[in-house]
């Protein structure tokens, strides 16, 4: 496969020389002795990859990675509003008791995105799952008062 490789790199250049362009792959084919698909087959095994440090431009100051978007990074105006909604909810927890606050942090993942069940969390404090339960609702009935609602109002349904 290597050889046939290097055959049909030595091509491509020969007729790039000659024609003054890229090549078809039917003129590659045709030079080859192979057919169509075959070449397209070997064109697609033969790419060299690109460096995305490779400069773009005419001065060369920007790079390929540059135009490459990070599709797990946030958009800046969502993170910006993540961090934002993060604060005020940090905000309205220190009302509550510490308690009823990492209950909730615990429940609804608000530290690690991890929520965890009432029986997990029961665990950790060493008291039954219902007992969990009653101090989960009693803190969201806290956090349900207007005084404590205006801080979220716009980000969170209660």
């Amino acid at each position: 496969m290597v050889e046939t490789i290097n055959k049909y790199i030595r091509i491509s250049r020969q007729l790039l020389q000659e024609l003054g362009r890229d090549p078809t792959p039917d003129e590659v084919a045709k030079h080859m002795g192979l057919n169509t698909a075959r070449v397209r087959e070997i064109m697609k095994i033969a790419q060299e990859p690109v460096s995305l440090e490779t400069p773009i431009g005419e001065e060369e100051d920007s790079h390929l990675g540059d135009f490459i978007e990070d599709e797990a990074a946030l958009d800046p105006a969502d993170a910006a509003s993540m961090m934002l909604l993060k604060e005020q909810i940090a905000d309205v927890l220190k009302t509550l008791a510490p308690r009823e606050a990492e209950v909730l942090r615990l429940r609804f993942g608000l530290e690690d995105g991890r929520s965890r069940t009432l029986e997990e969390v029961g665990q950790s404090f060493g008291v039954t799952r219902e007992r969990i339960r009653q101090i989960e609702a009693k803190a969201l009935r806290k956090l349900r008062h207007p005084v404590r609602l205006r801080k979220l109002q716009g980000n969170i349904d209660l």
